[in-house]
């Protein structure tokens, strides 16, 4: 199958992981991508991580800051379709790429500039470096740590998922480009990449339950546990039930449990917890991986970073390729996102400025087409979308899809989604989505479910497959309804090998992939990140995929079957650290046993007041980082208050910010982030008016869809059936039945909490 972005051009003039990996994904869709650098190269070139985001794009050498430079990059981007930038809005305007500009001379192109701060924030010119975007924004206070206050935040997942949210914005464009032939901008920024994950802990509502008010607290106890080998391992169901458990908790006793528990604390996952950890903690961590997976228990082990490059799983779904890199030699790299779609793996890293000639050589302007009469309309404007997802992986995508403009339906059991119960989290991956509530495993459903897949373009889900199977939304089911179908499964571990159908949540991946290491320290008990970044991940990819083979589908008319999962998204995350074919590292930056930083100038630093977050990362920045201290850094810190020390700090030129606490309230609040769309508000059914984090892109011209609240469970089913045909007196039926609900006493039904916990 030729790739979706065959014929392709993008230009990409970027550092750091979110362009240059935004444009790595489209390159292995297809895509010609050519990188720009300037006279000498990135300052990362020879860095484990350029040579994987980069790699296989062709090279070429521009200085956009001269006026021969400026001239040569517009007549590349005539020939282009995406740019993708990381200049500041005001940096852009010196070299003639703000958004006005490049319309005027490039109606055809799309323009993606990935920022640290969106480009309609009053913080649009400040670095895009992510530990600055965490301080700012109060992330570091979100974590708990092994000691008190904030710690610093290993993994850098606002660049990760930004790198995510551009792609998908460049392909929404695309998408929106074959219905009106006109480009336009897709821009993203770190903090938005920050902010996604925070949509399940930063809300508020008028009328908020006690659950909705509470949240995902800091102090939850996570079952992460030491075993004999001291080995660590990450169990996410109670193991109670499993017979090595229950015989040990027998011999134990009731008493003794109780005092197990009592020496630990509670759980909110495991009754007993504490005497799970000191009954684990008799045996080998292999032995008790292998008791809890032949019993359905999702448990992981605390990996080192690099060691699920060979896991067998990876490999299985091509998670994983051997490239042979000019510098590095024969390594191991992450592979394929996704399945179902093609994808070709771009090659290795090309020579500085290699490509330059035959660039410049090659190029031939392209014709921008007339635009439709019209009202601007969100990008997947007429995309419908079945979610038949739970949890946070599937549905999540879904609602990104919702954001862009499409249609979304989610159907779940009159009981409701799983994750129901866990209301505020539940509601930040459902805003935009219409509730039908069915019973799919009723066959007196079955002629709803088909009316739904007809009608649909895409549907999404998480479910596991030989359930799907049983209810009839399994990709081969759907496909014989709908030829033309998108279907979309989110797994935990991909969709082939003996894992295939296991469960698993966002833990098991923060836990095998290596950052649950990472996070801890060295030296420390490895640590759980409770922004929930692995199930992210999965659902951002899983909207890669299904957007690439919704503009496949434009040429093809064809359907697909797309597959994302949390360990082929997770495995990209760790990429800058390559890994060689034997098993060693290239040496990579760690979290300190303090939890205070990687290096003298990437940390965070105690004042009198609170806490400085220092990000020198060159070596200007470290001298002057160095020459301010006169000694050792927390010295200088420890006798000054946060707003003496930013002061100096910013006089000598060392990129910092403070450390701000307790942002939750004070983000919602800001003035400034209301203006930029940072912050979404609506009506709720039950809930009154709400607030939840907002947008994660800015398409300049075109409006994006963040109107609807998330659903009350079966909120929508009465119009949705009477839109399929269904009469007044079968929806009557259906509901008497127990098949449907059309409507609650209240938005979360009270005994489905109570019997949740």
């Amino acid at each position: 199958m030729t790739p979706a972005l065959t014929g392709l051009r993008v230009i990409e003039i970027a550092r750091g992981i979110s362009g240059p990996v935004a444009s790595l994904h489209l390159a292995e869709a297809g895509a010609e991508v050519i990188k720009i650098e300037p006279p000498g190269g990135d300052p990362d070139r020879g860095q484990p991580g350029f040579a994987v985001w980069n790699r296989g794009k062709k090279s070429m050498i521009l200085d956009p800051e001269t006026a021969v430079g400026r001239k040569e990059l517009n007549r590349l981007l005539a020939s282009a379709d995406v740019l993708i930038h990381d200049f500041t809005p005001a940096g852009a305007h010196a070299i003639g790429l703000n958004a006005g500009e490049c319309r005027n001379r490039h109606p055809h192109l799309i323009v993606s500039a990935v920022t640290g701060w969106p480009g309609n924030h009053p913080d649009r010119e400040l670095l895009a470096r992510d530990t600055l975007v965490f301080a700012r924004l109060g992330l570091m206070d979100e974590q708990p740590g092994h000691r008190a206050g904030p710690v610093f935040v290993r993994l850098p997942f606002a660049s990760w998922i930004a790198a995510w949210l551009c792609a998908i914005g460049v392909l929404a464009r695309l998408i929106h480009r074959t219905r009106t032939n006109q480009g336009g901008v897709a821009n993203t920024s770190l903090a938005q990449g920050a902010l996604l994950p925070m949509t399940m802990h930063w809300a508020r509502a008028a009328r908020a339950t006690p659950s909705f008010a509470k949240g995902l607290p800091k102090d939850v106890a996570i079952a992460i546990h030491r075993c004999s080998d001291n080995r660590w391992i990450h169990v996410h169901y109670s193991p109670d039930n499993t017979p090595l458990m229950a015989e040990a908790l027998a011999r134990m006793g009731p008493e003794g449990v109780a005092r197990a528990n009592a020496r630990w604390g509670k759980n909110h996952t495991a009754p007993n917890f504490g005497a799970n950890k000191e009954i684990i903690a008799t045996r080998p961590s292999r032995e008790w991986l292998q008791h809890f997976w032949a019993h359905d228990v999702a448990a992981q082990p605390a990996a080192e970073m690099g060691e699920i490059y060979f896991d067998d799983q990876a490999l299985a779904n091509d998670y994983v390729v051997n490239l042979d890199d000019p510098l590095f030699g024969r390594t191991v790299q992450p592979g394929r996102p996704y399945h179902g779609v093609s994808w070709e793996l771009a090659g290795p890293l090309r020579v500085l400025g290699s490509d330059t000639a035959a660039v410049l050589a090659s190029n031939k302007p392209k014709q921008a087409g007339s635009q439709p009469a019209g009202a601007p309309a969100a990008p997947l404007q007429g995309l419908k979308v079945l979610d038949f997802g739970a949890y946070v992986a599937g549905p999540y995508g879904a609602m990104l899809l919702a954001d862009l403009g499409a249609d979304v339906i989610k159907v779940e059991p009159v009981t409701g989604d799983a994750m129901r119960y866990i209301e505020r989290g539940f509601c930040g991956a459902q805003r935009g989505k219409r509730s039908l509530a069915l019973q799919l495993a009723d066959p007196r459903s079955r002629p709803a479910v088909e009316a739904l897949v007809r009608w649909a373009d895409v549907v999404h889900h998480n479910v596991r497959i030989p359930a799907a199977r049983k209810l009839g939304i399994d990709a081969e089911t759907l496909t014989k309804i709908n030829s033309s179908i998108v279907s979309c499964h989110v797994s935990a571990y991909g969709p082939n090998g003996p894992r295939a159908d296991w469960p698993g949540f966002d833990q098991m991946f923060q836990s095998s992939c290596g950052w649950e290491v990472e996070n801890g320290g060295i030296g420390n008990p490895p640590m759980w990140l409770r922004f929930g970044m692995t199930d992210h991940f999965a659902a951002l990819t899983s909207v890669i995929g299904v957007l690439l083979a919704v503009y496949q589908r434009h040429r093809t008319r064809k359907g697909a079957s797309v597959a994302a999962s949390l360990l082929g998204a997770t495995i990209w995350t760790t990429s800058e650290a390559i890994v060689r074919r034997d098993g060693g590292i290239r040496p990579f930056s760690r979290l300190n046993h303090e939890q205070t930083g990687v290096a003298e100038g990437h940390a965070i630093y105690r004042c009198t007041d609170g806490w400085i977050a220092v990000t020198a990362l060159n070596s200007s920045e470290l001298a002057a980082f160095r020459s301010l201290s006169r000694g050792t850094a927390e010295d200088f810190f420890a006798t000054r208050g946060t707003a003496a020390a930013i002061v100096a700090l910013a006089r000598a030129g060392v990129p910092a910010e403070i450390v701000r606490f307790d942002q939750a309230e004070a983000f919602l609040n800001a003035p400034e982030n209301r203006a930029a769309n940072l912050v979404a508000r609506y009506s709720h059914a039950a809930y009154g008016e709400m607030e939840q984090v907002g947008t994660f892109w800015d398409f300049g011209d075109l409006p994006l869809s963040l109107e609807r609240a998330p659903p009350t469970i079966g909120q929508h089913s009465k119009e949705i059936l009477s839109q399929f045909g269904f009469s007044v007196d079968q929806i009557a039926d259906l509901e008497r039945e127990g098949i449907t609900i059309t409507s609650l006493r209240a938005g979360i039904d009270p005994a489905l909490n109570k019997r949740r916990g």
